[in-house]
């Protein structure tokens, strides 16, 4: 069986493939390094990250992104000879100002290819398509002829913001789109429409769009044509996939989906969902993918195996021979003169700056940079959350000389949502540990329990998160009993939910390492390792 959703955690808008005998799916990563998270499978029940694509400056330069901008919805597709990935590059989004208005409106969003003759790399220097909105999808056409399609934005008061699904023919022998754009599909009542992704069978072009918000009234909406150009007839349904008017679904948020066909032609479906916490109906490990197979009917229209349009916690898997993987390990020991591959970085293409591996063998040196929640340059290591109840740990060797400098365990979303377990120093209690929590939800931005004082040497920081339940707790050596802060932490406000209106919340809790040094002298934290280990709920911390 598929158990959904195949990859938990924060992996959104998928965009699967398929080439042979192998599967791939590219999420989104949005402001965190490096961009694009690209799975591999060969039976769609077991997924592993393969790789990340956009690796090198040239690619991806994120720095002064805002909060869930940097790369959305990646669209990966292979033309026989050569793999063809397209990402947007978000610059701006949401609440700022120009000139004391609000420009709420004004967006940019940047649309670029990059090609590979192997999924693993390496990946062209890429090529800049557009800017007119978002979420664009390249469609082979049986003919030879590439097409571009996205959303397109239109900023101007009183108009609809999501102005409809553009065309416009790609060409590879000059590297740019060519011809005029055409608004080929102005989408439904419900609105928001984006995510497009062009299918050819039987004759018709296929239109796949995702509309409604990516949100509770998220849904999966179908027209097709015997033109490319249209006009485009909707599907009899509508929505083709939803969970908007189902709340007791176990699978929230359905929408913005792409299909591939396995080998003996049965359709499959990868979309985006969520699992809210049980009684508070925030997500937070984000928006995470799942996968199902559907049905094309009689009258040639896509349809979900009941018709009913519900996604399945539980579907039918192809029959594939299993090809599993190895659990990834708990413990990243830094012995490597890499990352492991399950942790990421903050917006900048030049880890060098805020990170290394090499300068004290053994272990993961994080230069003290920017305030946690900068923009530019942020000294962060983290991971997904990708279960509700997990344990992580970490042993950091700190010598703060002031207050300005921090180093400890962190659980983020992003710069106004965090709880973070610091080591600092202070004139009045010395070296210390305490937390600081940027609340989302509440009248004081921020806040700060007392400090601890902590003796010399390094320090082991833990964090358990049980469903909204989060503790903190620190001990000098190996086999010491846990010394647990008093305090109980809300890890619901990790999630797209807990939120000031109008902001873009579109990510996932993480946990990890980070260290600031607010004085800009970079004084450096030592990680000796890290652990991530998920588990099965328990009311108390031991």
């Amino acid at each position: 069986m598929i158990r959904n959703p195949i990859l938990p955690g924060f992996n959104p808008d998928p965009s699967i493939l398929r080439v042979g005998d192998d599967y791939y799916i590219a999420t989104s990563t949005f402001e965190w390094f490096p961009g694009v998270q690209i799975y591999h499978s060969r039976d769609l029940v077991n997924w592993r990250l393969l790789t990340r694509p956009l690796t090198r400056p040239d690619q991806l330069d994120m720095r002064g992104d805002g909060d869930s901008c940097g790369v959305w919805a990646p669209c990966l597709t292979h033309d026989g000879t050569l793999f063809h990935l397209i990402y947007t590059d978000v610059k701006r989004y949401g609440r700022t100002t120009v000139g004391g208005a609000s420009g709420a409106s004004l967006r940019d969003f940047h649309n670029y290819l990059v090609t590979a003759e192997s999924i693993d790399g390496p990946w062209s220097d890429p090529i800049y398509l557009n800017s007119s909105g978002f979420d664009p999808s390249l469609f082979h056409d049986e003919d030879g002829r590439k097409y571009l399609v996205n959303m397109l934005w239109d900023h101007r008061p009183g108009r609809n913001r999501f102005a409809g699904i553009v065309l416009q023919e790609y060409s590879p022998e000059q590297r740019r789109l060519v011809g005029e754009r055409r608004n080929i599909f102005p989408g439904t009542p419900l609105g928001l429409t984006e995510a497009p992704h062009l299918y050819q069978r039987d004759g018709w072009y296929y239109l796949l769009t995702a509309e409604g918000g990516t949100g509770w009234n998220h849904a999966v909406t179908m027209a097709r044509s015997r033109s490319i150009d249209g006009p485009y007839e909707l599907h009899p349904d509508r929505y083709i996939l939803s969970s908007r008017t189902r709340p007791d679904a176990p699978l929230q948020r359905a929408g913005h989906a792409d299909l591939v066909h396995a080998q003996d032609g049965t359709p499959y479906l990868a979309y985006l969902c969520g699992r809210p916490l049980p009684n508070r109906g925030r997500c937070v490990m984000g928006r995470e993918t799942a996968l199902q197979p559907m049905r094309w009917g009689e009258d040639g229209w896509l349809y979900t195996l009941a018709g009913d349009g519900m996604p399945l916690a539980e579907a039918p898997a192809p029959a594939l021979a299993l090809a599993s993987f190895d659990p990834a390990p708990i413990r990243a020991d830094f012995d490597d003169a890499t990352l492991p591959i399950d942790l990421q970085w903050l917006r900048s293409p030049f880890p060098e700056r805020l990170f290394s591996l090499t300068e004290r063998p053994g272990h993961l040196r994080l230069f003290g940079r920017e305030t946690i929640g900068s923009s530019f340059e942020q000294s962060l290591v983290a991971r997904r959350q990708q279960a509700f109840c997990y344990t992580a740990r970490t042993m950091v060797d700190f010598d703060p000389q002031h207050f300005q400098q921090a180093a400890g365990l962190v659980c983020y979303y992003n710069a106004t949502k965090f709880h973070y377990l610091h080591i600092s120093h202070d004139e009045e209690a010395g070296r210390h540990v305490r937390v600081m929590s940027a609340l989302p939800d509440s009248p004081q931005a921020d806040a700060f329990t007392a400090p601890v004082p902590v003796p010399a040497g390094p320090v082991q920081l833990r964090v358990d998160v049980d469903y909204e339940r989060l503790r903190f707790a620190w001990r000098m050596t190996e086999g010491e009993a846990w010394n647990w802060l008093p305090e109980q932490f809300d890890a619901s406000i990790l999630s797209d939910e807990a939120s000031a209106p109008g902001l873009p919340n579109f990510t996932g809790a993480f946990v990890g390492i980070a260290c600031q040094d607010m004085a800009g002298t970079a004084r450096p934290a030592d990680f000796d390792w890290f652990d991530y280990e998920e588990r099965p709920y328990r009311a108390q911390p031991v």
